[in-house]
């Protein structure tokens, strides 16, 4: 990603409707981990870190961020969050069995496809036994349009594709489900006039000045997908796929 669009996701990043919702989604689905006390969480590729103080939010939880972008980091400093170091997922430099819980959020995808197994092999690397992942990823190679390449996306998954890898890897699959679904028509039109050559680039951008109201509403729809995956739930379609690994208890 460009330094600019850092600079978009810092000011985006607390109150746009995509974020806040899918912020909502992610404390529903890893809601009864994050009540355990004394928590060690790792955001492998934090970006600009607002996460960071949001899974912050107790003093028993100690919380750290991983990112290799300048410009990313800048953010997490801009925000007064020190607990981040600069590196690759690939070489997470944290000891094996660190971590209770590791967030991933849009991040494997931004590397080649035949980096993606050594990314996935750290996390597992750096989670204690128990441990959880939270993975989310753009889904479907056919929706791929200039958002893509504008972020430097690499690849966009499939369900049983990302949950084969997970299971080669060692985890054990708890849920994994697409996300970002019940809006699935207005994206499939959106990709369209993309493919036109119509509104290319980023989909993260501020709504057009007068289309604020805009924002409330596609994150009430967006939201409602939290109660849907709170009884554990899965959609069949979506523009993200969300998988929640464990790596297994040590044996004796």
């Amino acid at each position: 990603m460009r330094p600019e669009d850092f600079e978009r996701l810092y000011k985006l990043e607390e109150n746009y409707w995509w974020f806040v919702a899918m912020r909502h989604i992610t404390d529903t689905v890893v809601a009864t981990k994050l009540q355990e006390p004394n928590l060690r969480i790792l955001d492998a590729g934090c970006g600009t870190g607002y996460n960071l103080d949001h899974y912050s939010s107790r003093d028993s939880r100690e919380v750290y961020g991983l990112d290799i972008a300048d410009a990313a980091l800048e953010g997490v400093r801009r925000r007064g969050f020190k607990k981040v170091v600069q590196a690759s997922i690939t070489e997470i430099p944290f000891q094996p069995d660190t971590f209770d819980l590791v967030f991933s959020f849009e991040v494997v995808t931004q590397l080649p496809y035949e980096r993606h197994d050594a990314a996935l092999r750290e996390i597992y690397r750096v989670l204690k036994p128990g441990g959880y992942l939270f993975i989310r990823v753009p889904a479907f190679m056919w929706l791929w349009s200039s958002h893509d390449d504008e972020l430097e996306v690499f690849y966009r998954y499939q369900r049983e594709e990302l949950s084969g890898k997970l299971i080669r890897v060692g985890f054990a699959i708890e849920w994994a489900s697409y996300a970002n679904g019940f809006l699935f028509p207005v994206i499939l039109l959106r990709r369209s006039i993309k493919h036109l050559g119509i509104g290319k680039g980023t989909d993260v951008k501020a709504l057009p000045r007068g289309l604020g109201w805009l924002d409330p509403v596609l994150r009430g729809i967006l939201e409602r997908e939290a109660k849907w995956f709170k009884s554990r739930k899965r959609l069949p379609f979506g523009l993200s796929l969300i998988c929640y690994a464990q790596k297994p208890e040590a044996t004796v």
